[in-house]
């Protein structure tokens, strides 16, 4: 089989008929997806690799264990190099059984557990979002080198991307990161001077990102044909070697053709017949048959060879046939079964306590979240805590104060102010074995990293439980004194929204202990949501629950009990609900998360109570709020002896001055009249 050929480059001759051999394997699946599984639509997106596959095998043949590659669309050259099977590669194009995804993704969206080899890291489908993962793998490479002790030392990332793609901004935060920490990873430019129809003198002025990055301080530039076997080989040696050898950055950009369209439905009408005619002079095939010194007969024996086994693979694909549609929701979090590749870095939580042991003083939820970071830091050297300001200045909100002075700097670091690559970063780490807690200042500035988030939590899913990247994504939000646009935003509903991510949502000091070490002991990426206006609160302040405590996730607590309404909420609005019950037998429920989130408390009370009232900061339309009355009404509509109501934001932005805040945001006057109302409804 030609997957068996994978031979690696490293310190040994160029095998010139094994990289003929990776390479005629790439056209005939090519060929055979083209003129037989498209017009049979049994294939429903292409992309061939046709010109950019010799430089894709030789340079996959220089990886080794230790070693991770970020691709993108038409990087299966370097899977095959890496030693994909055949029936998995074209299986995943069928969308069938088995294969990278099991059907739930596209075929061309690549990923490769290589157990004793180098991983094919998740692919994402947006193009420039393969970068920071790359980047955060490579640091994760560099802290075990340095910190855990544990190599091999000569390991690096690589990341692929196509000349459009240094357009992006996972391009540049990558670049960024690897230059400023000095990291062995190399990024792989296949430049064939065209985003889809748009060519690249709209992506990058002079269309030779190479040429730009020449001063580039921190970056060695390796720059030519990826055509010309010869030369290409050389300078991929010399790249992979200077990266291994002096555990820093290098850029390589090759020019390929590219011989077909964009995609299988892309016919280049944008391009003249001469463009085309020009572009496949330079097809690298004849060059590298020219090369070889293989004779004719040696070739085509090789070309039918592989031909053979490519209709094999296809019908061993086949026989598979489509997974069971019932299993297509399983994989959403970890259920036990421990994916191949990415986490495991938690400790574990056998000796913990589901129970708070209160002890000492009431402290505030700052403390309570700081003490629980040092403690986790202390105990498992896989921690690392980074994001803007989180060094000496000790974060925006004081969290993480004399924890880089306690701890050093690789355990908890500033990052460049770049949130793709913050949270990308971490996708690597996690990836490579880490349990990363990334910061965002606050909750808005989460808006740039939505890419990296959502691919983070949908990367189990999509991948069948091959890949998964837990990791703690720390978020401060609300309002605090006054608000802003900027400062004030929940929208925790958009997290929810993310398959894949868990997300809490404490509101006082004892709930963020449980609930943060629950999630660094975890197996899923968490998003953790810290209220600005509760960090400092007299009323979430609480005693220390315990070095043990964790808090289960989806398990709520009734702050006060009664039988005639059932008010539902989280974070800032639990004390304000409070006041507001004052009097009244309420059931208050403080969801303490979001995802997932304790139905069966509030169905059981709303069924005694027999009304609902929900109370949340964000916005109204569209709030988890929203989903939280759909869910009464389905399930105790005939309970109910008054309407679901909700007391939330009106549909607008958090205003700035406090008296137009406190107009906006629940208060406790406006949560009353709404109680009073339904139970005297």
């Amino acid at each position: 089989m030609a997957e068996a050929d994978a031979a690696r480059l490293t310190g040994t001759a160029v095998d010139w008929r094994r990289i003929v051999r990776l390479v005629l394997t790439s056209r005939e699946m090519d060929r055979i997806e083209e003129q037989e599984l498209v017009p049979e639509k049994k294939v429903l997106y292409q992309f061939s690799a046709r010109g950019h596959d010799m430089a894709q095998v030789m340079l996959g043949l220089h990886l080794k264990d230790g070693d991770a590659a970020c691709g993108y669309y038409r990087s299966r050259p370097l899977l095959l190099a890496l030693g994909v099977q055949l029936v998995e590669a074209l299986g995943s194009g069928m969308g069938l059984a088995g294969g990278y995804s099991n059907g739930r993704d596209i075929g061309v969206v690549f990923n490769y557990p290589n157990p004793g080899g180098a991983h094919a890291l998740p692919m994402c489908g947006g193009v420039g979002a393969q970068y920071t993962p790359a980047a955060g793998w490579a640091q994760a490479i560099a802290y075990k080198n340095k910190v855990l002790g544990e190599g091999p030392d000569d390991a690096i990332a690589l990341v692929l991307g196509g000349d459009a793609s240094c357009a992006t901004g996972g391009f540049w935060s990558a670049l960024t990161i690897a230059t400023t920490q000095q990291l062995p990873l190399l990024i792989y430019i296949e430049d064939n001077g065209y985003g889809i129809s748009v060519p690249s003198e709209y992506q990058t002025p002079g269309k030779d990102i190479a040429a730009n990055l020449a001063s580039f301080r921190g970056l060695t530039i390796f720059n030519g044909d990826g055509t010309e076997p010869d030369q290409a080989g050389q300078l991929i040696e010399d790249a992979v070697r200077f990266v291994r050898e002096q555990r820093a950055p290098a850029l390589l950009r090759l020019t390929v053709p590219r011989l077909e369209g964009h995609s299988a439905q892309d016919t280049q009408t944008y391009k003249s017949e001469e463009e085309i005619a020009s572009e496949w002079s330079r097809d690298p095939l004849p060059k590298l048959k020219a090369h070889s010194g293989l004779s004719d007969r040696d070739w085509s024996e090789i070309e039918r060879e592989v031909a053979a086994e490519v209709a094999a693979a296809v019908a061993e694909a086949q026989v598979r046939g489509v997974s069971n549609p019932a299993d297509v929701t399983d994989h959403v979090f970890f259920d036990g079964q421990m994916q191949a590749v990415g986490g495991g870095a938690g400790l574990a939580v056998d000796n913990s306590s589901s129970e708070p042991r209160p002890e000492g003083q009431r402290i505030n939820m700052v403390t309570a979240i700081r003490k629980t970071l040092e403690q986790e830091i202390e105990a498992n050297p896989k921690v690392l805590v980074f994001g803007e300001d989180v060094g000496p200045k000790g974060g925006v909100h004081a969290v993480t104060l004399g924890l880089q002075a306690k701890f050093g700097l690789e355990r908890v670091f500033d990052t460049s102010l770049n949130e793709e690559g913050i949270v990308g970063r971490a996708v690597g780490m996690a990836l490579a074995g880490l349990m990363p807690v990334p910061e965002i200042q606050f909750r808005k500035y989460a808006e740039p990293a939505t890419e990296q988030i959502h691919d983070c939590g949908t990367m189990r899913w999509r991948t069948n439980n091959r890949f998964a990247a837990p990791m703690v994504l720390r978020v401060p939000g609300g309002f605090f004194k006054c608000g802003d646009p900027w400062h004030s935003m929940t929208n925790e509903v958009e997290f929810v929204h993310n398959p894949g991510w868990k997300v809490a949502v404490p509101s006082n000091a004892e709930d963020a202990v449980g609930l943060l070490r629950s999630s660094l002991r975890g197996n899923d990426p968490v998003i953790f949501f810290e209220h600005r206006a509760m960090l400092d609160d007299s009323w979430a302040r609480r005693p220390w629950p315990g070095d043990e405590y964790v808090l289960e996730f989806g398990r709520a607590k009734k702050t006060r009990e009664g039988g005639r309404i059932t008010i539902v909420t989280w974070g800032a609005m639990v004390p304000r609900c409070e006041a507001a019950a004052e009097g009244i037998e309420a059931d208050v429920i403080d969801l303490r998360t979001l995802m997932p989130w304790d139905r069966e408390m509030v169905l059981e009370s709303v069924r005694r109570t027999r009304r609902c009232l929900i109370v949340h900061e964000d916005l109204r339309t569209g709030g988890f709020g929203a989903e939280i009355a759909a869910v009464v009404a389905d399930e105790a509509f005939l309970d109910l002896d008054a309407p679901v109501a909700r007391v939330t934001m009106p549909d607008i932005p958090s205003p700035h001055h406090p008296k137009l805040l406190e107009w906006a945001v629940p208060s406790v006057e406006r949560i009353r009249a709404e109680i009073d109302r339904l139970v005297g409804f």
